[in-house]
């Protein structure tokens, strides 16, 4: 008899190496996915980090810089209360435009951001292909 494995035992090596491999796949996409989480996460945190900034920003703008406004009407023959609220209006607007160039830069690199598992895709096809061939 010769020391030759039996079909049996090739199917058997092949079932183990193959639960083994896929094993790893899963724990690969596991890491994998979880390091795209944390990414999101960074840069929801920066979102939310730069709308709360523009908002304290506001808050503490509005009043100095609508007050300057306020007077430069003021001082062009505008009634009081028109110049105040031209004043707060100018500055919103200008504060506005700011803190949406903050969200939408998040949110485009939010959407730069793939959450599919690209290596484990590719050593899923390769897996195939090891596999394929290990059979033919």
């Amino acid at each position: 008899m010769t020391d030759q494995p039996t079909i049996a035992e090739l199917l058997k090596d092949l079932r183990d190496e193959s639960t083994l491999l896929l094993r790893e796949e899963i724990a690969l996409a596991k890491k994998e996915i979880g390091e795209k989480i944390s990414s999101t996460a960074v840069n929801l945190t920066y979102i939310v980090a730069g709308a709360l900034v523009a908002y304290c920003a506001i808050t503490f703008l509005l009043l100095a810089i609508s007050s300057l406004i306020s007077q430069a009407f003021v001082n062009h023959g505008v009634s009081i209360g028109w110049a105040i609220f031209l004043g707060m209006l100018i500055v919103a607007l200008i504060l506005g435009a700011a803190s949406m160039g903050m969200i939408l830069k998040g949110v485009q690199t939010l959407k730069k951001l793939s959450l599919v598992p690209e290596k484990t895709v590719e050593t899923l096809k390769e897996d195939k292909t090891w596999a394929q061939n290990k059979i033919h």
